[in-house]
């Protein structure tokens, strides 16, 4: 049966989670419109305006009729119109996320009317130098740019918005897995510091700042960090429990040719700490913990590895649990490229985490 205080506990750690989420949803604002000068977009907007044209040349003369000279002249002016649009409203972006979408999608939509009439002027008068200016023209090009700039603009805007409800879920989520860990070492380390303290108080000073500096990163906006920075945290870790074990634990660094990549905070740490409560701590001998980081190909290669005893099978439950907050964690950052394996067999545990040594691009 489940006490009433660990149902408590987890509805808590379910509200905690929903709570982030919608106020995440609420307080988040990202980008009014997504970025329309990457490759991917400009090609994108390329093929819209050439559909344009084809469909207007199709309207006005027919299929069997098709007016060559018309699709040329119409392709130039919308590939115009919608490409200085792009670049237009390419770097309002920083401005437009400031505003009222009302506001923002009003100046977006004149923005675009007037570049329309200003190129459909330009090619009036390259046309015709001398007849009079064709104001029936001028007003059928407004008036299907204000259709056409209507949809497409919405489109975008609906587009981005759910971009940006994606990210604000993704943010929310980072921080819930982020919230859990609280390392379970807290209450032995006071221990072992309170009995340093009457017979080696620099090493009881010592323990306590690298208590501190892991509360303090466990404590932090959860993110992308330097992989040396998260390194530097797992050394005060380890520091803090061979006080606490003693020469039963030994910890061997292997970071030749270390890649200069950024972890989500509080990634490797976790696993040192499965790997001497669940490895080093039931064996009355002790054991060495392998810590190995390198660079494999476009990819960053983390392997924690223990020594196995009797008593690995009881803890599996525990370890578990950390293992898929992991797992979640580099899903939510790296999508389908991060990967975390694990290899068990009768004399040693094997962690392995890999993830793109590059960090993603940030969405909004």
């Amino acid at each position: 049966m489940v006490s009433p205080s660990c149902s408590r506990t987890n509805n808590d750690k379910t509200h905690t989670e929903d709570t982030l989420i919608n106020t995440s949803r609420r307080t988040f604002r990202g980008d009014f419109l997504p970025d329309l000068c990457t490759v991917q977009a400009v090609f994108h907007l390329i093929l819209v305006g050439e559909l344009l044209a084809i469909a207007l040349t199709v309207v006005h003369g027919g299929v069997v009729d098709f007016n060559w000279n018309r699709l040329g002249v119409l392709s130039m002016l919308i590939q115009w119109i919608v490409l200085t649009s792009a670049a237009c409203l390419c770097p309002l972006r920083p401005w437009f996320r400031r505003q009222h979408p009302m506001v923002a999608g009003v100046i977006s939509y004149l923005l675009v009317l007037g570049i329309t009439v200003l190129y459909t002027v330009v090619g009036a008068f390259i046309q015709d130098l001398d007849g009079p200016f064709p104001w029936d023209q001028l007003l059928t090009n407004l008036m299907l740019a204000a259709v056409f700039a209507g949809i497409v603009l919405r489109y975008f805007y609906l587009q981005q918005q759910l971009r940006n409800q994606q990210q604000a879920e993704l943010t929310a989520r980072i921080q819930a897995l982020q919230a859990r860990i609280r390392p379970h070492f807290l209450f032995n380390s006071m221990n072992s510091i309170a009995s340093l303290i009457a017979i080696d108080q620099d090493a009881a000073e010592k323990m306590v700042v690298d208590l501190s500096e892991l509360f303090r990163a466990s404590l932090s906006e959860p993110g992308l960090i330097p992989l040396e920075n998260e390194l530097e945290l797992c050394r005060r870790f380890v520091a803090i429990e061979q006080i606490r074990i003693g020469d039963r634990l030994q910890v061997e660094w292997d970071l030749d040719h270390m890649p200069e990549a950024k972890v989500p905070s509080l990634l490797l740490q976790p696993l040192i700490e499965n790997a001497i409560y669940h490895g080093i701590q039931p064996l009355l001998e002790g054991g060495t913990v392998t810590i190995a980081v390198k660079r494999v190909g476009s990819h960053c290669r983390i392997q924690v590895r223990n020594p196995i005893g009797d008593t690995q099978q009881a803890s599996n439950k525990g370890n578990g649990m950390a293992l898929e907050n992991i797992r979640h964690r580099l899903e939510a950052h790296y999508g389908a490229k991060g990967e975390l394996q694990v290899q068990a067999t009768a004399s040693f545990y094997e962690v392995t985490v890999e993830f793109p040594a590059v960090p993603p691009a940030v969405v909004g």
